[in-house]
């Protein structure tokens, strides 16, 4: 399920699942590089440890955040808040200067 709200100058995205669910002990490691989470039963999850890792960084360019709500069992639900144009440190870019 995908979820967009506006909150507080921000646009917000969540996705949620209803898969295993992700236990807090993993759930603030899952955004660094590399990072695989595994299970008791020694088994580890498919992927390289990199997607969530690049997803923070992009958002945090644009000056948002990423985080992840879970409870084992329960599914997971990743959000993300970005500002709005207007509430945004933007850069904008010089017109290119022809040389004559």
């Amino acid at each position: 399920m995908v979820r967009i709200a506006a909150q507080e100058g921000n646009a917000v995205v969540s996705v949620q699942d209803f898969g295993i669910g992700i236990s807090p002990k993993h759930q603030q490691k899952i955004f660094e590089r590399f990072y695989q989470v595994s299970v008791s039963e020694e088994k580890t999850y498919p992927g390289l440890g990199i997607g969530l890792y690049i997803c923070k960084n992009i958002i945090e360019q644009h000056q948002g955040h990423i985080y992840v709500q879970s409870h084992e069992g329960e599914g997971a639900t990743f959000s993300f808040h970005l500002p709005f144009a207007a509430n945004a440190n933007v850069k904008t870019a010089e017109e290119p200067r022809l040389n004559a």
